[in-house]
């Protein structure tokens, strides 16, 4: 009884306790009130950040409003990140269908261009990227056959406030049948949010699609599923590009100035911290580190004390000046975490110094950055002279040769960031023959090296020299024959004999473009090499084809009235060996530059200098068939085949766009000429005068397609020791190349 009795105690006082609490409280903040008022005080709550009553005692409210840095927390980025993009944990294997791109093996890889609305505003940058997608080899215009879809839709700048923004980007893309929640989707961007906070929102959904961005964040990439992209400008060219500024070798390797910089200053808001503290590692000597605040409608408003004295040191000195002269330079982030000066260091051979904190850098899947930059940290900027101080001369030159190797394989052209992107995500797809690092990072590229014919390294002829491997002994020839057999006596008889005796030769593939068919095996003289005869189906191109009956890695390509000795066979398949990724041969020819005309020009004339070595009589390795077959496009070899002319010198291009070398001409007994035709052949084609014009404007459509003008000139010549010196012919290794 007495234990009852305490617990219903114990409630009584809880249930007093709460009543009081209850109702005590409004009671306290009635008599609270009535206080104040009496005493001629009003009570107010906590002030509103936008309260101009109360904020102008702490600071000024655009202050507030315009710097960013402080209004998001990193949880609240990200939050923001995961509403915008609801699949930012998407991966190859849970967003992309392969099977796609499996409906025809390694010929799946196509890329369709969803058809632009009539009057649809593309940007200059946008349509430069559309229109290398379609000029690509992957390109396809029936969706059925597509792997990866590209959008019509200008999506590279999504600044709200920009003239270039699309509006209305979400309802028109879920308006398209393929859409599939952006599965298989590829978007390009340059330019993400806008003022003041410049986040990473595009403004639309982009679901499941794969994103080439630039300035992108590495808390928001999706690694091995979006591609870093660099920013590029409107004026970046199409194709080609200019080449990097640093010359071979150049010593010293450290220019004038260590360390520069010079852009703009932001004096609030959102990238403003780092620039705002460059003016403190300037000295005026060897580091120049100069910004100005004059830029934007409303500077003046804006301008600090220290702007008018950072102005005038700005324009002391001349950007382009400083660029070219200077070992280092500065690449601190702008409202955006890219910037333009990326793409400049790298040309100018300046080793690029980045204060970019969380930027994933461009390609960053494939591209071993810490061989070409220096990655330093915003909040330690005032370390950075004392870092590159101590970078030795040794490491100075490695690092520039590499800026100068990334930028002419994947950033001098829109083309080649295009092509780039579109082969990493090829890579993924058909990961079982994609390229590796190395190939990635060193000469010539990533571009240039085709994993549909091999992914080892040591099939390919520029790797040899860093494997330390050595090409094999021994040579296939092929042989291109248009004229029909009349006649034992023909030059190719005897070519066929002078071939076959070189103990390097393994076989002769006789490749026959003859109208009519080629004769039987019995035709054709005994030989101590096998002797294949394939059918050319009257095409010129078809002499560089990838033919499987070639077995070597070194091919000798001959006319079918080519007039060679088999010692020089021999010499020029030694000289081949110690320059296997080379064109090697005997017949030169060069090109110019026609000031009037502006255009370039063709000259067979015998010179000492030269650029080009005919096909009709060389040696390569036999990787170059497949990059011709497979690299090349399609409307370069329709031209060679429709004119019948100029596939050497397609192939002296591409040879030298892999290497920027020049081919190797080598000593002949006699000079290369073109013999009269057989009486009952038909003539020959340079005798017909059209046939020179023909080359003339082949050489300027290879160069408009390049971009650029690969061919290099030389004036080397290799001949055998004791040529043509004043000893006794018996003593020489090759004699016969003296005698008449």
């Amino acid at each position: 009884m007495q234990a009852r009795k305490k617990y219903v105690l114990l409630g009584l006082c809880a249930c007093c306790w709460l009543l009081f609490f209850y109702w005590g409280g409004g009671v306290q903040l009635r008599v609270l009130r009535l206080l104040t008022r009496h005493r001629g005080e009003v009570v107010r709550p906590w002030p509103n950040w936008t309260d101009r009553a109360f904020l102008p005692r702490y600071a000024h409210l655009d202050e507030l409003q315009t710097d960013p840095g402080t209004a998001e927390s990193p949880r609240q980025r990200r939050q923001a990140w995961t509403a915008i993009y609801k699949d930012s944990r998407c991966r190859m294997e849970t967003c992309f269908d392969f099977s796609r791109c499996r409906r025809r093996g390694r010929e799946g890889f196509r890329v369709y261009i969803y058809p632009s609305e009539k009057n649809e505003h593309i940007s200059e940058s946008y349509r430069k990227i559309l229109t290398s997608i379609g000029e690509s080899r992957y390109y396809t215009s029936d969706p059925r056959e597509a792997c990866l879809f590209v959008l019509g839709i200008d999506t590279l700048d999504r600044d709200q406030l920009s003239g270039q923004f699309v509006p209305n980007v979400d309802e028109r893309i879920r308006g398209y049948p393929l859409w599939n929640e952006g599965r298989n989707h590829l978007i390009f961007n340059l330019y993400s949010g806008t003022w003041p906070n410049y986040t990473e929102d595009l403004g639309f959904n982009i679901g499941q699609a794969i994103l080439a961005k630039a300035s992108l964040n590495t808390e928001h990439f999706r690694p091995g599923f979006d591609v870093s992209i660099p920013l590029f400008s409107k004026d970046h060219p199409q194709k080609g590009g200019e080449r990097g500024w640093l010359v071979r070798s150049t010593t010293p390797p450290r220019r004038k100035y260590l360390l520069m910089f010079k852009g703009k200053r932001y004096l609030t808001g959102i990238g403003s911290d780092t620039r705002n503290a460059l003016h403190h590692i300037h000295n005026g000597k060897d580091i120049v580190s100069l910004t100005t605040c004059r830029h934007g409608k409303d500077w003046e408003k804006h301008k600090d004390a220290r702007c008018d004295h950072d102005n005038l040191e700005y324009e002391r000195f001349d950007y382009q000046e400083l660029l070219h002269n200077s070992t280092f330079c500065l690449v601190p982030r702008g409202r955006r975490l890219g910037s333009f000066r990326f793409l400049e260091s790298l040309q100018a051979a300046c080793i690029p110094v980045l204060l970019s904190n969380g930027w994933e850098l461009p390609f960053s899947d494939v591209i071993q950055w810490n061989q070409a930059v220096i990655e330093g940290d915003e909040r330690l900027l005032l370390q950075v002279p004392s870092t590159v101080r101590a970078v030795g001369n040794e490491r100075v030159l490695a690092l520039r040769q590499r800026t100068q190797m990334l930028w002419e394989a994947y950033f001098s052209s829109v083309d080649k960031i295009v092509l780039t992107t579109l082969e990493i995500i090829k890579d993924r797809v058909f990961s079982h023959i994609s390229r590796n690092r190395y190939m990635w990072n060193s000469l010539p590229g990533g571009l240039l090296v085709l994993p549909e014919y091999s992914t080892h390294l040591a099939h390919f002829p520029f790797y040899y020299l860093g494997l330390g491997v050595s090409p094999g002994q021994e040579f296939t020839a092929v042989i291109h024959a248009v004229s029909p057999l009349v006649s034992q006596s023909q030059p190719i008889m005897k070519l066929l004999q002078v071939v076959s005796k070189s103990k390097y030769c393994s076989q002769i593939i006789i490749l026959w473009n003859s109208e009519k068919p080629p004769p039987s095996r019995s035709k054709w003289p005994p030989m101590p090499v096998p002797l294949t005869v394939t059918d050319g189906r009257r095409k010129t191109t078809s002499r560089f084809l990838p033919h499987v009956a070639i077995e070597t890695e070194a091919v000798l390509s001959l006319d079918e009235d080519s007039v060679l000795l088999t010692s020089e066979v021999n010499f020029a398949f030694l000289v081949w060996r110690s320059f296997p990724e080379r064109i090697v041969g005997y017949p030169p020819r060069s090109h110019f530059w026609d000031p009037l005309k502006r255009a370039w020009g063709y000259t067979s004339k015998w010179t000492n200098d030269y650029s080009i070595v005919l096909t009709g009589a060389a040696f390569y390795h036999r990787y170059y068939h497949y990059l011709f077959s497979h690299y090349l496009p399609q409307s370069l070899r329709t031209l060679v085949d429709r004119t019948s002319n100029c596939e050497d010198i397609l192939m002296n291009f591409l040879v030298s766009a892999v290497t920027h070398l020049p081919p190797i001409k080598v000593a002949q007994r006699k000079q290369y000429k073109e013999l009269p035709s057989p009486q009952g052949t038909k003539s020959v084609p340079w005798a017909n005068p059209e046939h020179f014009n023909q080359r003339q404007e082949c050489i300027n459509t290879f160069a408009s397609w390049f971009g650029y003008m690969p061919l290099v000139h030389s004036q080397f010549r290799l001949d055998p020791v004791l040529f043509k010196d004043q000893v006794s012919v018996l003593r020489k290794k090759y004699k016969d190349l003296e005698r008449a």
